[in-house]
């Protein structure tokens, strides 16, 4: 896991939640001490008992057959027997799971694994759960407010920051986790560093 950043390249992030508790859509979710999120089962699908699962992890190959994940809050053990991509998402068949009631008595629940198992990342890529946290101030050391949120747009990630009541008239302030940005990232002490391009502050 990445302790520094490359300026010469835009910080990217690894997908996957770590945490006592995350907000999802308005609910909160637990994620087990020692645990990765790496997808939430949204629905059944067909009549087979197979299930839908969205990701949240961006190494797909996690899901392959025969691959062990742990399934909501009591991480119960539970082995892919089929997996295939399908509209964004992906179709899981798990074991012990043969028909659409059981599948369907699923949904909203989420699958771990243990930080054991947690993909490496290049030098210049951070976990999401990394990134959220974060103390953030500009180069001359102005205090900006602290990520709370990591949203995906496509081209890059875009930072959310809870700020104090006299930066950005007190309203959440949007980064984009891009190198003109992002200037540093330092896990250590806890402090992401940027550089204020014109019209990221409402002021």
């Amino acid at each position: 896991m990445s302790r520094h950043e490359t300026p010469s390249q835009p910080p990217r992030r690894g997908r996957g939640r770590r945490g006592e508790r995350f907000v999802y859509r308005n609910r909160t979710v637990f994620v087990p001490e020692g645990y990765l999120a790496v997808g939430m089962i949204t629905g059944p699908h067909g009549i087979r008992g197979e299930v839908k699962v969205e990701l949240h992890t961006d190494f797909p190959e996690r899901f392959a057959p025969g691959a062990i994940l742990y399934l909501g809050e009591t991480l119960q053990e539970v082995e892919i027997l089929q997996a295939r991509p399908h509209k964004g998402q992906y179709l899981l068949l798990l074991a012990g799971i043969h028909e659409r009631n059981t599948a369907d008595n699923l949904r909203g629940q989420w699958l771990f694994i243990p930080e054991s198992q947690a993909a490496e990342l290049d030098e210049d890529t951070y976990w999401v759960h990394d990134i959220i946290g974060l103390r953030v101030q500009t180069e001359e050391g102005r205090y900006l407010g602290v990520v709370q949120d990591v949203l995906e747009t496509g081209a890059n990630d875009v930072y959310v920051v809870d700020p104090p009541a006299d930066v950005n008239q007190g309203r959440p302030l949007l980064l984009p986790a891009i190198a003109e940005v992002i200037q540093a990232v330092d896990l250590a002490t806890g402090i992401m560093t940027i550089r204020l391009m014109a019209g990221l502050l409402d002021e």
